[in-house]
């Protein structure tokens, strides 16, 4: 079977040959490490981004079939469903402890500590009421042919019948990208200060993201899957109130949804990190199917009560704990053995859970796609 082939029976509790060994791609600075012991040639460094041809040499070295986020996205503008263009990126104050202030592409201002690799804290945001959003954000949110690089499109479009890798749609951001401009304190009080400016900064990001869909859709192509960027929960729950995430963005997942289903796409899956439960039977009502990466995290999560829960309608790529590739080969053993009963429900692709981080070490990575080909096919 193909990769395709393997990733489609997967997914609708089909026979197949194996098992998928898919990655989430890895950490630059762990990339940059492998470089510099010689791993592989640092000309890799270059590029090296999800699905690209020098990320693929690096996880075929390790073993790993391909990265399960290949998707069809503008990498060189990354426009397709955000700001366009986004906000320069610039200095903007040195502070006495050397830590620094930076205005990012989304609009935040961001305190960054050089040389660290967390995420950097909120300190401020361009986005302060109506007039700012509507001077700063909104032209940058509306669709235009320019967005989508035809030419490409047009390369993978030709590939329809022949491809034998797998290849999505990124089908936007519809909270996400939202919390990513206006900072989580902002749109956490919008909707108590301005409930129309809150439903209209919904729509208008709704709109923006079912019409890049149409458009690309409507080209010919034939992807596998769609996927959502969300990224709204932490470790104790959702970012965002569950009630009204449904009231308000629920309506634009269905419509989005039912016209991805309209050209054939029928595996919809939305990445979010953290403990997304609350969530999910949102997601479930209004045409998603499948989560990413199930974190397994402090919290311990599993597609196994999920699906205990809502049935084999729900089904899940992730739930390996990426952590044990920075400990030892029973680690890896013991993480193998645990996902076995969630491979037997079926509907599922075991992924680490996320991007390797810079402490993985290589020769474990090895031990782990070796005994996961073992052990799963």
């Amino acid at each position: 079977m193909t990769h395709r082939e393997r990733f489609r029976a997967v997914m609708k509790y089909e026979k197949y040959d194996r098992l998928p060994l898919v990655h989430f791609g890895f950490w630059s600075e762990l990339v940059k490490k492998w470089a510099d012991e010689k791993r592989f040639s640092r000309h890799l460094l270059e590029r090296c981004y999800d699905g690209s041809p020098n990320e693929q040499i690096i996880g075929g070295m390790l073993g790993f079939d391909y990265n399960y986020f290949t998707v069809f996205k503008d990498r060189s503008k990354s426009i397709l469903a955000s700001l366009y263009p986004g906000f320069e990126e610039k200095l903007i104050e040195t502070l006495p402890d050397g830590s620094q202030k930076w205005l990012n592409h989304c609009g935040l201002i961001q305190l960054r500590v050089p040389g660290a690799t967390s995420i950097p804290a909120e300190v401020d945001w361009l986005f302060k009421d109506r007039a700012t959003w509507e001077e700063l954000f909104l032209p940058k949110l509306q669709y235009s042919p320019d967005r989508i690089d035809w030419d490409k499109l047009e390369a993978l479009k030709a590939q329809n019948e022949t491809r034998e890798h797998v290849m999505g749609l990124f089908a936007g951001s519809l909270f996400g990208q939202i919390r990513d401009m206006l900072g989580i304190v902002n749109v956490s009080y919008l909707l108590v200060d301005d409930e129309d400016l809150y439903d209209e900064i919904i729509d208008t990001v709704g709109q923006l993201c079912y019409d890049i869909t149409y458009a690309i859709l409507s080209s010919g192509v034939k992807l596998d899957f769609a996927h959502y960027f969300e990224d709204i929960c932490y470790n104790h729950g959702p970012l965002v109130n569950p009630a009204v995430f449904a009231r308000k963005v629920g309506p634009w997942y269905k419509k989005i949804n039912n016209m991805i289903r309209s050209f054939g796409i029928d595996i919809i899956v939305v990445d979010s990190d953290g403990k997304i439960d609350e969530l999910l039977p949102v997601w479930l009502d209004n045409g998603v199917n499948t989560f990413f990466p199930i974190e397994v995290g402090t919290w311990n999560a599993s597609i196994a009560p999920w699906r205990e829960k809502y049935g084999k309608n729900l089904r899940g790529v992730g739930g390996v704990n990426k952590h044990v590739l920075s400990q030892d080969r029973a680690a890896i053993d013991r993480e193998l053995e645990r996902i076995r009963a969630l491979v037997e429900l079926g509907g599922f692709i075991p992924c680490l859970d996320h991007r390797v981080a810079p402490d993985a070490e290589w020769d474990l990575i090895l031990y782990y796609t070796d005994r996961y080909r073992t052990i799963f096919g």
